[in-house]
């Protein structure tokens, strides 16, 4: 908003040292007062070593970090300001493809190896292809032998430069002097050939500018929030203390909201309760692999419930992890950790901390361990507390505090935004894809729970992106800006049930269960965009909306003739509904597309009427839709493919509605499509189905993993196992597993290890 100042409106928000900064609070670049919080500066730049800069770490919306990285080059010129390089290294995936081709190995069959084995080390080469069928009895032959024996050789070896996402380094004095500097695969771009530690280590400045989608987001719903009611919505001033959305994180319903809508976030968030900024914090850096790694998140909890007392292994622990109950979550605290317990000087304890996550680290540790042994025994402690502590200490991410503090500030504005604004949230998040943990399908599922309808593309009323459209009280759709009607819903995700509404013995349609559960009736809707649909792109989508400002298109030829799109498109929006206003049966659509459609630069056809030659054509049924809405669009806007399915299992399939009333140890039959899969620490395998009303929590342990695997990646699967609640967590801990599949394409599931 050009009205406004900068400080008033920033463009973008800080992450990291900015948010420790004062200055960085003054001028807008964070929403935390780093003194009332007391976050420190040290982690960043340590008092014993003033002559370096700590990194700024900005995060923008997607639209303005690129320009941005551009008009920094120009004003600075490529010589003194460059983005920083990456050097790729060598993964499972990267070591078959390349080390398979040098091998002389059929192309077809190292592209088929590749594809179905897991992200990670190649060490694990020779025992993924064990697992992998039709590649066992190649592992002895003449060149797979090979690639079996040298891929541990390649593992997280060199492979290529590539580009910082947004690290910019600035420099007064040209820094084609000290290091080369190439231009970038991104036109205008220029990266230089040091990495993140070289940069650090020769001092340069670098600033981050990194895109955030959330941000994104959030400027466009509160674009839309200003549209609609003609206030500006400044999310810099919002209530942070709303019991009410509070309440609503700690239920677990935070599909969609910034940092807590992982499944592990869900597990935590619904046992931690978190009442203001601090725990929101606690929360956000929590659930990183550091903690999590000395169960610290199991210790915390358990603290923060009173269930275990706050102890320290030595009273010299206290000012460190005081605030965290005696638990390390950031970062910071394993610095201050190594300060107060061994007599580390700060810069001396941030080199120890970033040696644990270097490679071929083990003689760097060993001398940190022995110079920790050394100073925690010169300050009084007993060698065994000493022990204890420094394995506190490890390789894995944590977030600084103020890290953690600018994220769960951030978490708690999204969250507040889907409480107040469900409907502006999910157009903003629809809109702003990809991001987050989950696919479109289930990001409809969740609107649906909280009142929002999603609508199929309509040729006459879509444009290129989401847009919302309200039902006015004659029944038709309102576009948007023309009610600041706003919906407002408080809808838990797993205790639907709850408010007052006797369970069903049956299970209902599921509009109606839809309805039932949330206690609202739908009042806004989201209609597609041209863009959600397969093979269409911006400047299909342009075309179509510049063609219809001359009026409604009126039948299928009438839209051919003037939007000029290719046949492909045409037959895609078909199938996505997109013609539904005009002419209901899509079969007859696509016939008359085939029979109206004339390439570019062809002969024009005369406007000759063409009823005569469409046959009698029987409307697609329920199947044929819904696969054709998946395929093109990735989502099913109408339902769900399980409710589809819902008839044809046994009686014995319970719904995720019905799970979420068992009691612990109860037996379960399920299934569902797989949205997730996590093995945090290659250790139990977290998985998440999704039928028609809901999520359906699972764990898996290792062994049941490995003997079932295959089936476990499957799309859809059924599973047998028993209920276990854990502090206010379900899960359901899987005993055997059946895999099926109902359509080729169906929505991906988002996969981590």
């Amino acid at each position: 908003d050009p009205s406004l100042t900068v400080e008033e409106n920033p463009p973008g928000r800080g992450r990291g040292s900015s948010v420790s900064l004062l200055v960085g609070y003054l001028i807008g670049l964070s929403h935390i007062d780093p003194l009332q919080y007391n976050l420190s500066l040290e982690r960043f730049l340590p008092d014993d070593v003033m002559n370096n800069v700590p990194d700024i770490d900005l995060d923008f919306p997607r639209s303005i970090r690129e320009e941005l990285i551009l008009r920094t080059h120009r004003k600075w010129g490529w010589e003194c300001a460059v983005l920083a390089g990456t050097i790729v290294t060598y993964r499972i995936r990267g070591v078959v493809r390349d080390l398979g081709k040098a091998l002389g190995l059929p192309l077809t069959d190292i592209d088929r190896l590749a594809k179905q084995l897991h992200w990670g080390s190649a060490r694990h080469l020779e025992s993924e292809m064990a697992k992998a069928p039709g590649f066992q009895e190649k592992m002895v032959l003449p060149g797979w032998r090979d690639l079996v024996a040298l891929a541990p050789e390649l593992d997280a070896f060199p492979r290529c430069m590539g580009q910082h996402p947004g690290g910019m380094v600035i420099s007064s004095s040209p820094l084609t002097d000290i290091v080369p500097v190439q231009r970038g695969a991104i036109k205008g771009r220029y990266v230089c050939q040091w990495d993140k530690d070289s940069i650090d280590d020769a001092g340069f400045v670098k600033i981050d500018f990194l895109a955030l989608g959330t941000l994104s987001q959030l400027q466009e719903a509160a674009g839309v929030i200003k549209e609609r009611t003609g206030k500006r919505l400044d999310m810099s001033r919002i209530n942070f203390d709303d019991p009410a959305v509070y309440d609503m994180l700690g239920s677990g319903d935070t599909i969609g909201i910034f940092q807590v809508e992982s499944s592990a976030q869900m597990q935590t968030v619904t046992r931690l309760h978190p009442r203001n900024l601090t725990d929101m914090a606690h929360e956000v850096g929590a659930v990183r692999p550091g903690v999590g790694a000395n169960n610290g998140v199991q210790e915390y909890l358990a603290r923060r419930s009173k269930r275990k007392p706050v102890t320290y292994d030595t009273p010299l622990e206290q000012r460190a992890l005081e605030r965290t109950l005696g638990v390390v979550l950031f970062q910071d605290q394993v610095n201050q950790l190594a300060i107060d317990v061994a007599g580390f000087t700060a810069s001396e304890a941030d080199r120890m901390r970033r040696a644990f996550g270097k490679r071929h680290n083990t003689e760097l540790i060993n001398h940190y361990h022995r110079r920790f042994m050394e100073g925690a025994a010169a300050r009084g402690v007993p060698e065994e507390a000493a022990e204890t502590v420094f394995k506190k200490f490890n390789g894995q991410y944590m977030f600084p505090e103020s890290h953690a503090f600018a994220f769960g500030v951030t978490a708690y504005q999204s969250a507040w935004l889907k409480y107040y604004y469900p409907l502006e949230f999910f157009l903003g998040l629809f809109n702003q894809q990809p991001m987050g943990f989950y696919n479109l399908e289930t990001l409809k599922e969740d609107a649906k729970r909280h009142g929002v309808r999603v609508l199929n593309p309509d040729i006459n009323l879509s444009r290129a992106t989401c847009v919302i459209e309200e039902m006015g009280n004659s029944g038709h759709f309102k576009r948007i800006g023309e009610s600041p009607a706003m919906m407002q819903t408080k809808s838990p995700l797993i205790p639907l049930y709850e408010r007052g509404k006797k369970q069903p013995s049956i299970i209902p349609e599921e509009a109606e269960i839809h309805e039932r559960v949330n206690g609202v009736k739908n009042n806004g809707s989201i209609r597609l965009g041209f863009c959600q649909v397969h093979g269409l792109g911006k400047a299909s989508a342009e075309a179509i909306e510049k063609a219809r400002r001359k009026g409604p298109f009126t039948n299928v030829g009438d839209f051919l003739e003037r939007s000029g799109v290719l046949e492909e498109v045409a037959l895609n929006l078909a199938s996505a509904g997109a013609f539904d206003s005009i002419e209901t049966n899509r079969r007859k659509v696509k016939w008359e597309i085939g029979l109206r459609y004339r390439p570019v630069n062809s002969q024009l056809a005369l406007p000759l009427p063409v009823e005569q030659d469409i046959p009698e054509l029987s409307s697609p049924g329920v199947w044929e839709t819904m696969r054709g809405e998946y395929s093109i669009m990735g989502l099913y806007p109408s339902g769900h493919v399980m409710a589809k399915m819902r008839p044809k299992l046994g009686s014995q399939f319970q719904c995720s509605y019905q799970i979420a009333k068992l009691p612990d140890g109860a037996r379960v039959t399920a299934a569902g499509l797989v949205i997730r899969r996590q093995r945090p620490h290659g250790k139990m395998v977290f998985m998440t189905l999704e039928d028609e009303f809901g999520l359906i929590p699972l764990m898996v342990f290792p062994k049941t993993y490995e003997k079932f695997e295959y089936r476990f990646r499957s799309a859809f699967i059924a599973v047998n196992g028993r209920v276990i609640l854990r502090e206010g967590t379900r899960n359901v801990v899987v005993t055997g597993v059946q895999s099926f599949n109902i359509m080729n394409k169906v929505p991906k599931s988002k996969n981590w290890q």
